[in-house]
């Protein structure tokens, strides 16, 4: 046993790290002028080059404060990536209301829920019951029949903003269909 060493590491409790070594951790500094905090966020040199930057958080979204995704792109070209873009996540947004627990079946935004609420009706209310909802809450509180009531106008509007957002709401899904 001549030239057996003992490490700092033997027996239990270990004082060192399982998988740690003694070599100092190498830390990148943000490659801007002048800072000398860690550079954790990569940033690409120019487009369609494989070379980055490498900011700490600051000086990455000082970099990237005037960068437009769509730069250099025809009208054309934009119309493409984005349909490209929104096949590829359309899944996820879908599939959205699972994460929130909301009432319905999930064809029905925030918005369109709120509509309905204040027009009094469930979640999953056809676009019939909408209309006559609609129509007779307005008629309740319509200017015409209540002329210099302020608070019935307030009301009027935002029944009339309820059922523009349920209308609109619709006409996506039959567009969608």
């Amino acid at each position: 046993m001549v030239g057996a060493r003992r490490s700092d590491s033997w027996g239990f409790p270990r004082w060192g790290g399982y998988a740690g070594s003694r070599e100092a951790t190498q830390v990148r500094l943000c490659d801007r002028h002048g800072c000398t905090d860690a550079g954790t966020c990569p940033a690409p040199k120019s487009p369609n080059n494989p070379d980055r930057w490498v900011f700490c958080q600051r000086h990455a979204a000082e970099y990237n404060q005037g960068w437009d995704y769509f730069a250099g792109l025809d009208a054309e070209e934009i119309a493409e990536r984005e349909a490209a873009e929104r096949q590829t996540h359309e899944g996820y947004h879908e599939s959205a209301h699972y994460g929130w627990a909301m009432s319905g079946d999930g064809t029905r935004s925030r918005d369109e829920l709120r509509a309905l609420d204040l027009l009094g009706l469930g979640p999953d209310a056809e676009f019939d019951e909408v209309k006559k909802a609609w129509r007779s809450k307005a008629k309740e509180v319509h200017p015409d029949l209540r002329p210099g009531d302020e608070d019935a106008a307030k009301a009027f509007r935002a029944l009339q903003l309820a059922y523009e957002v349920l209308r609109a709401g619709e006409e996506r899904r039959e567009w969608k269909g």
